[in-house]
């Protein structure tokens, strides 16, 4: 598993939109501190509130240099949908293949709910030179991270 101290995977995937653009995280290295926010699943009750909460916070994240990224094994058009359901204004990246997921050392299965291959939620925070410099993991998937620590640690990389 990724963390602290850690040079972040860096990882290409497909945006979650319509147009299927491409997504490559070593673009985004080198303009300030980068959030990666993984989560489980679009429109579940816990990420829903996640990635509600990043949104209401997102002027804060932003103000301080960061760029927020969603990540989970959904479809793009799938989170497409979900962005445009609750207003989200930062990007979520598809990992269908599970790749990334992987890579981070995030795959889980939740048997119950027939989800299989997906990501435990977890926020990394990644620093211009690719360093992870904020890492959290959830013991258990509903459990939402300590915005404010995201926070600081951004204002910190």
């Amino acid at each position: 598993m990724v963390s602290t101290g850690d040079s972040a995977p860096t990882f290409t995937a497909t945006l979650g939109t319509s147009d299927h653009e491409d997504f490559d995280l070593a673009d985004h290295l080198g303009d300030g501190p980068v959030v990666l926010a993984f989560f489980p699943g679009a429109f579940t009750p816990p990420c829903t509130n996640e990635m509600v909460a990043f949104q209401e916070r997102l002027d804060e994240f932003e103000d301080a240099g960061a760029t927020i990224f969603g990540v989970s094994a959904d479809s793009p058009f799938s989170q497409g949908a979900f962005r445009e359901e609750h207003g989200i204004e930062f990007d979520l990246v598809s990992d269908m293949d599970g790749d990334t997921i992987e890579a981070y050392g995030l795959t889980m299965d939740i048997p119950d709910l027939g989800l299989y291959g997906n990501a435990n939620r977890a926020v990394f925070v990644v620093d211009d030179e690719g360093t992870v410099v904020y890492d959290w993991v959830a013991d258990d998937p509903t459990n939402e991270p300590d915005y404010d620590a995201v926070l600081d640690a951004v204002e910190s990389a």
